[in-house]
């Protein structure tokens, strides 16, 4: 019987996470689930985004009945993962900004974290650097453009214009930052943009980390390559953008919505990609 993840993510973000699962492990099959209708998370406050990833996870679980959930979002993962692990009997991974191999690789370095507003100022990103980086200097940025960018980039292949308007003062201010953390899930997906603007940066994601820690946790029984699917929460039409993303890895065996449960509300965005 071949075992199956499921992927959650607000957004496009959690297939940076899912494309290095499906490199290391191909046999299991992968569901993929974007929190469309809530998108984006990083303007709501903590309670509401803690009950929403816990019920509409909890949904999505009892619908495709996976054999591991991967919360591939820093935000959510900060918010609903001890929750989540007490409701449910299977595993529940979450991603963890990549700190600690960072430091590791920069040595007595400086080393710059790159994440959301919400996350670089939380006690927790303080803690992971207390515990494996006091040896390097440590700065922090905060961008929620960032996210929308990806998510945009991803849909319609277009680079964002001010991209390097928006980095660049960052990395003249600190020159000596040899290593940058990407400390949400959306932002590998513009590492090809950052990679050429930068050429001389390292930049680090949590993905390969993830991917490894589900090999541990599942065994894969089949020996063919598993199947893809994609899932999304609001009552749009498929994202083509995620679509044509997935289909890169193999063909889809499914795409439909999942219904959000009664009681939850959409959240109202200002542009939508199809």
């Amino acid at each position: 019987m071949t075992q199956s993840v499921l992927f959650f993510d607000s957004g496009v973000g959690g297939l940076s996470v899912l494309e290095q699962v499906r490199l290391q492990s191909p046999q299991l099959n992968l569901h993929y689930l974007m929190d469309d209708a809530a998108f984006p998370y990083g303007v709501k406050h903590d309670d509401e985004l803690s009950n929403r990833v816990l019920t509409v996870c909890l949904a999505a679980v009892n619908q495709l009945q996976p054999d591991l959930l991967v919360i591939a979002c820093n935000t959510a993962s900060t918010l609903a993962l001890p929750l989540l692990r007490q409701q449910l009997t299977i595993p529940v991974v979450g991603v963890v900004p990549a700190i600690k191999p960072a430091a590791q690789l920069a040595g007595n370095g400086q080393i710059g974290l790159l994440a959301t507003p919400a996350t670089v100022t939380r006690l927790y990103i303080s803690d992971l650097i207390q515990d494996f980086a006091e040896h390097c200097k440590v700065e922090r940025f905060g961008s929620a453009e960032l996210v929308c960018w990806a998510e945009h980039y991803l849909h319609t292949g277009v680079a964002p214009d001010n991209l390097y308007d928006h980095l660049n003062p960052w990395f003249q201010q600190h020159p000596q930052m040899s290593h940058v953390v990407l400390g949400c899930t959306h932002f590998p997906l513009l590492k090809p943009l950052m990679q050429q603007l930068w050429p001389a940066i390292h930049w680090i994601d949590s993905g390969a980390a993830i991917a490894r820690r589900v090999a541990t946790l599942l065994t894969p029984q089949a020996d063919s390559t598993g199947q893809l699917a994609l899932h999304w929460t609001s009552d749009r039409p498929a994202p083509a953008g995620a679509s044509r993303f997935l289909q890169r890895l193999g063909p889809l065996s499914d795409s439909r919505p999942l219904v959000p449960p009664a009681g939850l509300q959409p959240s109202p965005r200002t542009k939508t990609y199809t």
